[in-house]
């Protein structure tokens, strides 16, 4: 997710992804796993998902940023996936662009479990430890040719006009959020060498099971930056007070960092809501399950404080 972008505006236009599109395009380059039973799941806002047989997935890209995505995670997972220890959609096929469909698609892993917009995580120490393990190992130094994204992993303070975009989305708590975002802005900028981060941990971007962290998905906003972009998740996805826990656990924190995340929290929870204000008005893109994770965001943000 990319805060400031007019969502709604850049959808794909009249090519549209259905059953027979993908069920083709498998038999076309994967006649191999044409056998395969096909089913659509609920995707993200860049991919559309189907299921493939019991294990894996087909994701295409239905944003005109996704196929840049596409290119980025067929580049960088292979790289990073085999140290990670958590579930992640390992990319097991590339699907290349022809005359039926004009982007780069992938064949990946199915990650079990339920995206955690939809069900939540309530184990929180257990989720804590899991996150705060995972993410120590994701945020290893990246190579100077790493992807760059300011929009995920740069500096907060270029991020101010999609806050002011979306803080009229919550009534009663504007002034509160406003006093944490300013104090995160004005928090020194991160000076460390730039780390890989996921870039985008929101609920519909990792998956439950048994109400603990059971693994993290859609990795298109993958980049060198930093790690307080994903240090966020501490209130974006684990239940209120386990925030402690969490920045416990991964232990390489400071006070300028915890400010900066906190403002990466609110932003992605504003966004969160705006997407799901859309779900419920019934507009392309709309997801109506991400409203109230927002909301619980912005929540947990101004009660950690």
């Amino acid at each position: 997710m990319v805060p400031g972008r007019r969502w709604l505006s850049k959808r794909m236009g009249n090519l549209e992804i259905d059953e027979d599109l993908v069920r083709s395009l498998v038999r076309e380059q994967h006649p191999d796993l044409a056998g395969l039973d096909l089913r659509e799941v609920d995707g993200g806002w860049s991919n559309q998902m189907w299921r493939l047989g019991d294990e894996l997935a087909v994701r295409m890209p239905r944003t005109p940023d996704a196929p840049t995505f596409v290119r980025k995670e067929h580049q960088w997972m292979p790289v990073l996936t085999p140290r990670l220890p958590l579930p992640v959609p390992t990319i097991v096929r590339i699907g290349e662009p022809s005359e039926r469909f004009p982007w780069p698609w992938t064949i990946t892993a199915w990650v079990p479990g339920e995206p955690a917009d939809r069900a939540s995580i309530t184990r929180g120490e257990h989720a804590a430890d899991s996150l705060a393990g995972f993410l120590r190992v994701l945020h290893q130094h990246a190579p100077a040719e790493a992807p760059a994204d300011l929009d995920h992993g740069g500096p907060l303070k270029a991020l101010t006009r999609g806050f002011e975009q979306w803080i009229h989305l919550v009534n009663g708590t504007g002034d509160h959020l406003r006093e944490v975002w300013e104090d995160a802005v004005s928090a020194p900028d991160w000076q460390g060498p730039s780390t890989w981060v996921h870039g985008d941990l929101h609920p519909a971007n990792v998956v439950t099971v048994d109400g603990t962290l059971a693994g993290i998905i859609d990795f298109g906003a993958l980049c060198a930056g930093d790690p307080a972009s994903d240090l966020a998740a501490a209130w974006l996805l684990l239940p209120s007070g386990a925030d402690t826990r969490f920045l416990t656990a991964y232990a390489d924190t400071d006070e300028a960092m915890i400010r900066r995340a906190r403002g990466w929290a609110i932003l992605r929870g504003l966004m969160l809501i705006s997407i799901g204000r859309a779900g419920d008005r019934g507009l392309p893109g709309g997801k109506k399950t991400w409203g109230p994770a927002g909301r619980s965001t912005i929540d947990r943000v101004l009660a950690s404080i």
